[in-house]
């Protein structure tokens, strides 16, 4: 057995990930001559000579020059193959942005801060948003201003990273700066324009005012080269209302647009020399968000609704607040010539939820129109060490190894009893049992009204379960020749849950000539099902069509799950491969790269199986269940795409031009739906063609940015293009029922003066001609799209054109 381990921990444990710098699609430099910290643990290799693709960022620069203050949505606008909307009326996911890479789920990105493992957020998404089923990572946790960089991997990892690494991983560098105070100030403001002839109405002509103060400070620590690096940041962000023109349309939602926000972050990025041989490191992390997001309307007549309180109706604004935090620390030293790194990275996001200008309709006039919804909660703690030594084997091998083993927790909060029960006419909870004669009616309709708080139901049962992983690994990369080097890799994981995995990785690069190389990889992947998917539950009562429903939503591991036969979730699994070529004159790079991805096993969150659709020794067992959902591995998927990217700098007078093309097409297709033996024959509900066409449309078929900046002496100027491709969903009425959102470009236009060294301003625009996704005229006032407006969170999302400026000083 100790044979068999080892052997399979060699196997799997040598591939290993590079990252070949494809060139910040928005970089002004034309190398970024750093060591590789994705993707590579041999300490002499660069970025510029590995064998699978890396976007490396300047997140200053990009920022700077674009406007944007939050990572997903630079990542939106700077990676073609990361996509991310804003979202509106889905819940929690109106807090977090739902994110993809290469269209892939949220979760089968990983995401990393300096190497090390970041923590997921502990939000599920359910309804009303990309990505139902999925968890994933909450970037927006990490203040723009205390990155350095960031750099996405654009290679399936799950090899080399474990879990999650299916699509790519997302590395973010803090910043290291050991010396000096840089402040930033900006101010953006949305100057909305109506699309289409006025369809579309806002508060205020001047909307979505955003003000974001950072201030980063380094310091030197001892005499050995240890430093400190702080940064402090506060974000304040208005709404931005686009309804549906009352005048014109009769909208569902009288409230859709961009959240309220509020957040504020503190992060400390320190390393300490000890010794001679031994330095220690710390990173520490702490953010806050608030947001107020507003859900569908309640009209005045609705049974939710109770006149007396609310005379016109309402609209509830769910009220979420995020705490989220970090703390990593290591020792490096030498042991017997082999570079040595322990850690431990801890990491916790806690996620409630506030439902206000609401009301509990069985409790009448009597009701608070406030409620403690709960929430939910994740820890994860990680213990680790990496070794790599570098051997004089042909031109260099390089041999790293190490393991981790992994903690995690997660919770379902319950909230107050009024923000889930619903209550009969004497203030008695309703059961099962409960008289029908007692039940509270809206004397308007004569139907029974809803219970718990509208626009958010609370949790009405608590969630405690833990799990923990061991892994293990080994990477190897040998430089053959001066031109030809291959690395192999593989990991081995045994879960707590679901027992052991185990995926290996080759890639290869080889230079033809100096300025021409060709590279590619294979790998096999995986990605755990997340506690979340495994034991969240959420059971509620409503009514439809005038009866009680109740409708569960089951937790794998519920009885429920088993008699219908849906199985233990088990891991998703990939095979990835790509094929490229590189291309650098200096002034000029190419670089493109083929990939293809097929994943086995994915988890989805089923539709409504109604209580007919339910096995009849399921309906007799279970008489009060009316409709129910699962989380099951029920579909597979196959991506092909390819990744081009080209870059050009020159001389111009004075002055020097920088100008990218970046492009990304991507094509997915699903394979399988795999039902339960119990549900043959109901793929439909499964996953309906509406459900299948969100996943497709994770991201658009193509994605292509123009980016050209030209500096001479201390002016600078930056044009961004990014076009978005055709994206097409399905709404309500049957499989036929597209809603189809045209092509669409953006343009960002902004302008630098730098006054001095230390002061500099940048004044701009975003989404300058003021674009919006295709309205959606015909199906709006049918309440059958997605999010309830006149257009879905889709392409550039929704909030129009925005003039901003930014102001850096330092000392």
């Amino acid at each position: 057995m100790k044979i068999k381990y080892a052997s399979v921990l060699f196997l799997v444990s040598t591939t290993f990930l590079y990252a070949q710098e494809i060139r910040d699609t928005l970089s002004k430099e034309s190398k970024i001559e750093e060591v590789a910290i994705t993707g590579s643990r041999n300490k002499k290799r660069t970025v510029t000579n590995t064998p699978v693709p890396i976007d490396v960022i300047d997140i200053k620069q990009v920022s700077q020059s674009t406007g944007q203050i939050e990572v997903n949505q630079l990542l939106q606008f700077a990676a073609p193959s990361f996509n991310s909307n804003k979202q509106s009326g889905s819940d929690g996911a109106d807090a977090v942005d739902p994110a993809t890479l290469r269209g892939l789920g949220p979760d089968q990105t990983l995401l990393l801060l300096n190497g090390k493992r970041y923590h997921q957020s502990s939000l599920i998404n359910l309804f009303g948003t990309k990505g139902r089923g999925n968890t994933g990572y909450d970037m927006n946790t990490i203040p723009i201003g205390a990155i350095k960089r960031v750099e996405v991997l654009r290679d399936g990892a799950a090899a080399q990273y474990g879990s999650d690494a299916i699509a790519g991983v997302i590395n973010v560098i803090l910043n290291d700066r050991d010396k000096g105070f840089e402040g930033n100030a900006f101010y953006g403001m949305n100057l909305f324009k109506s699309p289409g002839d006025n369809d579309v109405v806002s508060d205020r002509k001047i909307d979505g005012n955003t003000f974001d103060f950072n201030g980063n400070y380094g310091i030197k620590i001892g005499p050995k080269g240890g430093f400190g690096n702080f940064t402090a940041e506060f974000v304040n962000k208005e709404y931005a209302i686009r309804n549906a023109n009352p005048a014109k349309y009769d909208a569902p939602r009288q409230r859709f647009g961009d959240a309220k926000s509020q957040n504020f972050y503190f992060f400390g990025n320190i390393e300490v020399p000890l010794s001679d041989n031994l330095k220690f490191y710390s990173r520490q992390g702490f953010s806050q968000r608030n947001t107020d997001a507003y859900a569908w309307t309640r009209s005045a007549d609705a049974d939710g609704n109770i006149p007396e309180v609310y005379p016109n109706g309402f609209n509830p604004v769910q009220d979420t607040s995020i705490t989220d935090f970090t703390f990593d620390n290591g020792l490096k030293f030498k042991v017997a010539s082999w570079d040595v790194d322990v850690y431990n990275a801890f990491g916790s996001n806690r996620f409630t939820y506030q439902i206000d200008n609401t009301i509990n309709a069985t409790l009448g006039t009597k009701s608070p129109t406030g409620f403690n919804a709960g929430g939910h909660f994740l820890l994860q703690n990680t213990t680790g060490f990496n070794a790599s030594k570098q051997f004089g084997v042909l031109e260099g091998l390089n041999i790293a190894f190490g393991s981790e083993f992994r903690y995690e927790k997660f919770n379902v909060i319950k909230g107050e009893e009024a923000s889930y029960a619903m209550y009969d006419v004497n203030g008695n909870i309703v059961t099962a049992d409960t008289d029908p004669s007692l039940l509270v009616e809206n004397p308007l309709s004569g139907n029974v009204r809803p219970g718990g708080s509208q626009g958010f139901p609370g949790y009405s049962q608590e969630v405690d379960k833990n799990r923990n992983n061991f892994a293990a690994y080994v990477d190897t990369e040998l430089d053959v020749t001066k031109d030809w080097m291959v690395s192999v890799a593989g990991r081995f994981e045994n879960y707590s849950d679901f027992g052991s995995t185990m995926n290996g990785k080759f890639a290869t690069r080889y230079a033809i000539i100096p300025q021409l190389a060709i590279r590619g990889s294979v790998s096999t992947g995986f990605r755990a099902p997340s506690l979340a998917q495994k034991y969240y539950s959420l059971q509620f009562t409503n009514f439809q069509g005038g009866d009680l429903v109740t409708i569960q939503l089951a937790s794998n591991d519920s009885d429920l799950a088993k008699a219908v036969g849906i199985p233990q979730l088990k891991q998703e699994t990939s095979l990835n491969g790509s094929l490229g070529f590189t291309f650098n004159t200096g002034k000029f790079t190419a670089t493109v790269d083929g990939y293809y991805i097929k994943v086995k096993n994915r988890i989805v969150l089923t539709g409504n199986f109604s209580r007919d659709d339910l096995p009849e020794d399921v309906q007799d067992a279970y008489p009060y269940i009316d409709q129910a959902q699962f989380f099951t591995n029920a579909i597979d998927t196959r991506t092909k795409g390819i990744d081009v990217i080209l870059s050009y700098s020159e001389n111009i007078g004075s002055g020097k031009l920088s100008a990218t093309l970046a492009g990304n097409y991507n094509e997915m297709e699903i394979t399988s739906v795999n039902t339960s033996e119990k549900l043959k024959g109901k793929e439909e509900i499964y996953l309906s063609p509406r459900e299948r066409a969100f996943i497709l449309a994770s991201a658009p078929k193509t994605k292509i940015n123009l980016n050209l900046n030209y500096k001479i002496n201390k002016f600078n100027a930056n044009l961004q293009l990014v076009r978005f491709d055709k994206v097409q969903l399905i709404g309500y009425g049957g499989a036929d029922d597209f809603q189809t959102y045209n092509p669409k470009v953006t343009t960002d236009l902004s302008f630098g003066y730098d006054f001095s060294k230390n002061i500099s301003l940048t004044i701009g625009s975003k989404n300058l001609f003021n674009r919006y996704p295709t309205l959606q005229k015909n199906h709006v006032s049918d309440g059958n799209t997605e999010s309830g407006g006149i257009f879905d969170p889709v392409q550039m999302g929704f909030s129009g054109r925005q003039a901003f400026a930014r102001f850096n000083f330092r000392f």
